[in-house]
């Protein structure tokens, strides 16, 4: 399906596009839970002179179209999903590379399952299907943390911001880190985020990663607290067309906080594919 002129320019401003860079090959860039497009500041200009680099916001993150959020649509990932097949053929994409970081991952990977001829390659940075431990799952969160978490949104979402930030960038050595993800997670309405977190939080979507046809790359980091390295594996044995990388860095973003290193693997494994 290609879009009309005016529903692409109606997608373009709802998920602020933006485009770098004019070659045939195209990697799409997804930001995570709490996020918005301006993660890959320190990622995405290493590739603009060999790619056409697309970047965007979901609706109700960053600078996207906040009256286009509609709660219903988001309350799951298929929205999110929506969103990123209805980008790709506002602009008549095809054959993309996915660079899809920790939730988007998933969102990737169910826009995979039910495109794939959309997709050249997947890349996963900090993916987790299911968030919950269980019998024969370690996820990294028992049933009452992950309640405490949505329940912390909702009463405090500053105190949560507080909270969450030197968890998720680890590093303690380099705190500005945490305080610049903190000052990012603090930017989002609390209604919209603790909607997101809920269908980030609360998906399950392992019995969709067999599905997945498209060649994908993990990229898993070391003390990753939200995606610990046995779920970066898990979703490597799921995925049979996979490759699973281990990085130096620490934390779950590694884009921010380790940019040399990702760019180099991902770049690596481009040259390689």
């Amino acid at each position: 399906m290609t879009a009309t002129k005016n529903t692409a320019e109606q997608v373009m401003k709802r998920n602020n596009v933006r485009i770098k860079g004019q070659t045939e090959k195209v990697l799409v860039f997804a930001h995570g839970f709490g996020c918005d497009q301006y993660v890959w500041d320190k990622i995405a200009p290493a590739f603009e002179t060999k790619y056409r680099v697309v970047l965007f916001d979901y609706v109700g993150s960053g600078r996207s179209d906040k009256s286009a959020y509609e709660k219903e649509r988001y309350r799951t990932l298929d929205g999110y999903k929506q969103d990123l097949l209805e980008l790709c053929d506002a602009l008549s994409l095809e054959n993309i590379v996915f660079i899809g970081h920790s939730v988007s991952s998933m969102i990737g990977a169910l826009a995979a399952v039910e495109r794939p001829e959309l997709m050249k390659n997947l890349i996963m940075i900090g993916p987790s299907p299911y968030f919950l431990n269980e019998q024969d799952y370690q996820g990294g969160f028992e049933k009452a943390e992950i309640e405490g978490l949505l329940e912390m949104i909702k009463v405090d979402y500053n105190e949560f911001a507080r909270f969450l930030s030197p968890v998720v960038m680890q590093n303690a050595e380099r705190p500005h880190l945490a305080a610049e993800f903190e000052q990012l997670l603090c930017g989002n309405d609390p209604d919209v985020i603790s909607n997101f977190a809920e269908a980030t939080f609360l998906s399950d979507v392992r019995e969709e990663l067999r599905k997945v046809t498209v060649p994908t790359l993990i990229l898993q980091t070391r003390n990753d607290i939200i995606a610990p390295e046995g779920v970066g594996e898990y979703v490597h044995s799921q995925i049979k067309d996979s490759e699973y990388h281990l990085m130096d860095a620490e934390g779950h973003n590694p884009h921010i906080s380790d940019a040399e290193e990702t760019i180099r693997v991902i770049s690596e494994y481009l040259s390689a594919s």
